[in-house]
């Protein structure tokens, strides 16, 4: 079984479809890198595979579960990381960390937030309320929401904008040792370098589907530049 595997996902907002037929298989231990123009779908999907949002038609499983009869046991078996971050401003970082926590039916909450605090490198900010942290130190925030219950599969919307550099090694690490274990880490990002740094696979998505895929091992920076840039100039 397939960690996420999607068959013939279409969906639309009442406008032209977004998403077109899609097909996609990620497998356990595996990290993919989805690359995409603005408004080529990469958001849509992700709320579709982490339930956000409902598809038109189309099959999607995650975690070995079916997206339409078992979306709360997909929420239990996922952390997700969105352009919005989902964080309570006038709270602190420990107070909305500890409630994520409680809704996940995290075990001790109190040491479990400070220790993935302390791997993110953002003890030192648990007592302050969210309102008053910059954008990099909020995305940390939400990263640390996505993995304390320790999910099987990340889902990561761009996960680096705003990141410093020495935020975006840690990231890096983060990433790496989650799918190191054996899980799997979807992630949309528009910087190829870093995509190419951390994915096993990378893919193209145009005009509704994944129009490209390759191993990372078969790419170099210069020349997947040059494919992707065919892709944009071709939807443009």
């Amino acid at each position: 079984m397939s960690a996420i595997r999607v068959v013939g996902l279409w969906k639309g907002y009442g406008g032209p479809p977004v998403l077109r037929g899609l097909d996609l298989d990620v497998s356990w231990g595996e990290f993919l890198v989805i690359f995409g123009a603005n408004g080529a779908g990469k958001t849509t999907l992700l709320k579709v595979l982490s339930t956000l949002a409902r598809p038109d038609s189309g099959e999607v499983w995650v975690a070995g579960f079916e997206r339409r009869r078992e979306a709360q046991a997909i929420r239990r078996s996922i952390g997700v990381v969105a352009h919005r971050g989902f964080l309570y401003d006038d709270l602190t970082a420990y107070e909305n960390l500890a409630f994520y926590g409680r809704m996940f039916g995290v075990s001790n909450v109190r040491e479990r937030v400070r220790q993935v605090a302390a791997r993110l490198g953002m003890e030192h900010r648990l007592d302050q309320r969210v309102r008053t942290l910059s954008h990099g130190m909020q995305k940390r925030i939400s990263l640390a929401a996505a993995i304390l219950h320790d999910p099987p599969i990340l889902l990561l919307d761009e996960p680096e904008a705003g990141l410093d550099q020495e935020a975006l090694g840690m990231l890096s690490r983060v990433l790496q040792d989650w799918k190191g274990e054996g899980r799997a880490v979807l992630m949309t990002t528009h910087n190829l370098e870093q995509g190419l740094a951390l994915g096993d696979r990378v893919a193209i998505l145009a005009q509704g589907k994944i129009a490209y895929q390759e191993e990372r091992t078969a790419l170099d920076l210069a020349g997947f530049r040059g494919t992707y840039q065919r892709y944009l100039e071709a939807t443009s």
